[in-house]
């Protein structure tokens, strides 16, 4: 009997030999609206094996405006982002916080969090019981990121060097609320749980590793702990180059990451960390996938399958079709994909 998608995802990160590469793409609202038939075309012939929640949180009176629209948006934390590109995530231009000292202004959403847990249970479960897909929760903690938000990037980064008890507030006021969030969560039937914080530059993480360690690996530590210990996999995204902290990662027990790959040395992660911990995505965003040369798309599949496919799992097909993606290359990568699979895997 073939596999379910829940148990193609399972034997992935578990290194049990699944029937084939699972896939899982992302489309954003930016290619929804401008490459419509490519967008059914990939659901139709390479329909993803992971899925999330259909349960949607309230709605928080701070919220104003649309997140993907032109324009003002402000989130639930009370975040004000400007877009101005349509379909896309904007950026905060005026951080809420401007002295950090004011820390107990910032006041987390718990209002927005669902107030009867009892019905998310039931729903989850419903929902995971009529899929056979992987499902993953609709949570993702972000607290770096969420700390930027709020006193912006540059202010961020000399709090993380200063580090005076009101910064060490700050970030425990935002963790707290993620703890939360993940908490109820893993209560549920999900099969999977997921945390992100983009933490690398071009050529090098935001900050030193070492500092990384000491300040945010024990966050991402309870976030895999909570998971594990309600028998839930733990997905992590982080953009650019984050290889300083892949072993950190193993270490706390993420179980599959999605980052930049092509950003770092791709062959030294193969001889690192294959066989070791799920490469979930990613093709290249920034050449490879815009490229107007479908075989650029193709090649860059080959080059990932050579250094890190291994014959017990831990590849997941993912990319994001978003921002400037060239859909015929797009299409190429998951064809390709498929020729892998039948050199692989048959």
């Amino acid at each position: 009997m073939p596999q379910t998608s829940r148990e193609i995802v399972k034997d992935t990160l578990t290194f049990n030999y699944p029937s084939r590469i699972p896939r899982e793409i992302i489309s954003l609202p930016w290619a929804i609206k401008r490459y419509p038939k490519t967008v059914k075309e990939i659901e139709t012939r390479f329909p993803n094996d992971i899925c999330g929640v259909d349960y949607f949180y309230p709605t928080s009176l701070r919220v104003k405006g649309k997140e993907n629209e032109i324009g003002k948006y402000t989130d639930e934390w009370g975040c004000e982002f400007v877009n101005i590109l349509d379909g896309m995530m904007g950026e905060v231009k005026k951080p809420i916080l401007k002295e950090l000292s004011d820390w107990k202004s910032i006041k987390p959403p718990y209002e927005w969090l669902p107030t009867d847990f009892d019905k998310i249970k039931e729903i989850t479960k419903k929902f995971c019981a009529e899929t056979d897909k992987f499902v993953r929760a609709n949570c993702i903690p972000r607290p770096w990121e969420r700390y930027q938000f709020i006193r912006g990037t540059e202010n961020a980064m000399m709090d993380c060097v200063v580090q005076d008890d009101d910064f060490f507030n700050l970030l425990n006021t935002i963790h707290q609320f993620y703890l939360k969030e993940f908490e109820m969560w893993a209560k549920t039937d999900v099969d999977g749980l997921m945390f992100m914080d983009d933490w690398g530059s071009q050529n090098s993480l935001l900050i030193s590793p070492k500092l990384w360690r000491e300040i945010f690996k024990p966050l991402y530590k309870e976030y895999c702990d909570i998971a594990h210990t309600n028998n839930k996999f733990v997905f992590m995204h982080s953009d650019g180059y984050i290889i300083d902290i892949y072993e950190d990662l193993i270490e706390i027990g993420v179980d599959a990451i999605n980052s930049q790959l092509f950003c770092m040395d791709i062959e030294e992660i193969g001889r690192r960390f294959r066989g070791r911990i799920t490469f979930w995505g990613e093709i290249d965003r920034q050449n490879v996938l815009p490229s107007k040369d479908p075989k650029i798309g193709r090649q860059a599949v080959q080059k990932l399958a050579k250094n890190l496919y291994d014959p017990n799992g831990g590849i997941i097909d993912q990319f994001e079709f978003g921002l400037d993606v060239n859909p015929e290359t797009a299409i190429a990568v998951l064809e390709e994909w498929g020729k892998v699979n039948k050199r692989y895997l048959l």
